[in-house]
């Protein structure tokens, strides 16, 4: 199944806004006291703006552990998000340690960019004071491995990972950063609500954010095959995202 657009999101001669795909849960790192159930959002959008953008059931989503993976996609539950179709689940956590939540969308249809667009979207939880397999790799066609604990992080600590296509590092990775919108702030410029970072030669980037919150990070890459629309054949990017959540500092 192909995606179209929702809602006209770019207006004619207006900026062309990132796009990302969202899994974003209710708690990352859950205690022993706090319950084992974690809800989820999954979605696309434009998360600073908010606008939201039409996501069709995707094609998978799944949990992995160190005990393998399991597909969660039955469990996606219809919910309107930023104005357009998006998701729900729920997920009972059986074990201390990291769990990697991950979203494999249908292609989008972008007219904007004349291409589809696929998003490998992902986001980690530490279980019961554990974080064992928080820089586990998933093996997905693409994604940010992380370098840094993908959770516990203050804002204005650093973040960073490594972009990989086919399991292999992409020197000079372009990565698009933005935040998860929730508190209503105003960007003083177009130019800064979605902000653009390159890899080193190995694959690596680093991003302090500024305030807590939700960050999203998506590396972006043509595909090397083409997808069909209206009888031309059309680019495909493939995008590997993370969701990392930055705490507000606690003064002693």
């Amino acid at each position: 199944m192909i995606r179209t657009l929702a809602t006209a999101l770019v207006l004619a001669g207006g900026p062309a806004f990132a796009h990302f795909g969202m899994v974003i849960p209710s708690d990352n790192m859950v205690t022993q006291e706090e319950g084992r159930s974690i809800d989820f959002t999954v979605a696309f959008s434009h998360p600073f703006e908010p606008l939201g953008m039409e996501l069709v059931m995707p094609e998978s989503f799944k949990v992995y552990t160190g005990e393998g993976e399991e597909d969660l996609t039955e469990t996606l539950q219809a919910e309107e998000f930023f104005g357009a179709p998006g998701y729900t689940a729920s997920y009972e956590l059986s074990r201390p340690g990291a769990y990697a939540f991950v979203m494999t969308p249908q292609p989008y249809w972008e007219p904007a960019e004349d291409s589809y667009i696929i998003h490998y979207t992902k986001t980690y939880i530490a279980a019961f004071d554990d974080d064992e397999g928080w820089d586990a790799e998933l093996g997905l066609k693409t994604e940010i491995v992380p370098l840094s604990k993908p959770f516990g992080l203050w804002a204005g600590n650093i973040f960073q990972g490594i972009v990989k296509f086919d399991g292999k590092p992409v020197p000079y990775a372009e990565v698009e950063v933005e935040y998860y919108n929730e508190t209503g702030a105003k960007a003083p410029n177009e130019l800064m609500i979605t902000q653009t970072i390159k890899a080193d030669g190995n694959g690596v980037f680093s991003y302090a954010a500024p305030v807590s919150g939700w960050w999203g990070f998506a590396a972006l890459k043509t595909a090397s095959y083409s997808l069909p629309h209206e009888d031309t054949a059309k680019p495909v990017e493939l995008g590997a995202v993370i969701w990392v959540k930055f705490e507000d500092w606690i003064a002693q």
